[in-house]
């Protein structure tokens, strides 16, 4: 109920123009879903939020196997190394990009200037830097959440096959790609699928780090939705969009499954 309640009430709401504040809640029928579909701001941010996960799922998923590797290798303290890769995710999405921030803002500025001599400025002030940046901060943080998956997936498959293949012939690396990753396929469903989720509802870290800067250029489509229903005060629309997202994420999950 705590889920199922909340949720039907959204879908109520996107059928009225509620400001959000006021005891009136006026009926406008679809009036909120055309305008969404309107709403070409709304529809650039979704856009951006496309690129930046796709980007995101990627990297994410390929660090984090190569961290699984790594660490399930047998190297010299490979648990510790577990718990300093895994730290990033218990860290709070707020807090992580005001770090990351001061990063990019003063640290690597400060590099920059002391390798060219000159004045160089932060990748968070142009557009494809903050994209950049958004994309770098959320594989650092995830990363490490999904090693901690594919390592289970490395551990699950036994050293006896393995053997068997390189006994037959199979070199390491095609042992690795006919035994071991086709044997991991629940880890990479679940990897992929979390990591498709958090990227497309990322809110924290877009907030913190770029605040939609500049101009707009890195505003996702969980920030825009937010911004219409609690800062311009467009509730109804703001819920309308937030649930064609949640269905946009629903499909793309379910199919990816």
């Amino acid at each position: 109920s705590v889920m199922v309640i909340p949720f039907v009430y959204g879908i109520y709401l996107t059928f009225t123009s509620w400001d959000g504040v006021s005891k009136v809640k006026p009926f406008v029928k679809f009036a909120n879903y055309a305008a969404a579909f309107a709403d070409s701001d709304y529809w650039h941010a979704l856009g951006r939020t496309a690129i930046y996960s796709l980007f995101s799922v990627i990297l994410i998923n390929i660090v984090a196997f190569a961290l699984a590797y790594l660490v399930t290798s047998g190297i010299k303290g490979q648990n510790f190394f577990r718990a300093g890769f895994f730290i990033p995710n218990l860290i709070g999405g707020i807090v992580l990009g005001y770090i990351w921030k001061f990063v990019f803002n003063r640290a690597f500025v400060a590099i920059a200037n002391s390798i060219s001599g000159g004045s160089t400025n932060s990748l968070l002030s142009t557009t494809n830097g903050a994209m950049f940046c958004l994309i770098l901060v959320s594989v650092w943080q995830y990363a490490g959440y999904m090693m901690l998956i594919y390592v289970a997936g490395f551990m699950s498959v036994s050293d006896s096959l393995k053997e068997a293949a390189m006994i037959d012939g199979c070199t390491p690396s095609q042992a690795m790609w006919n035994v071991t990753i086709p044997l991991m396929r629940a880890s990479f469903v679940q990897c992929i699928f979390l990591a498709i989720t958090r990227c497309f509802v990322v809110y924290d870290v877009n907030l913190s780090l770029t605040k939609g800067e500049p101009f707009g250029s890195s505003v996702m489509a969980a920030m825009h939705v937010y911004n219409q229903a609690f800062t311009y005060k467009n509730y109804g629309l703001g819920q309308a969009e937030a649930l064609i997202l949640f269905v946009i994420c629903a499909v793309i999950g379910i199919t990816q499954v």
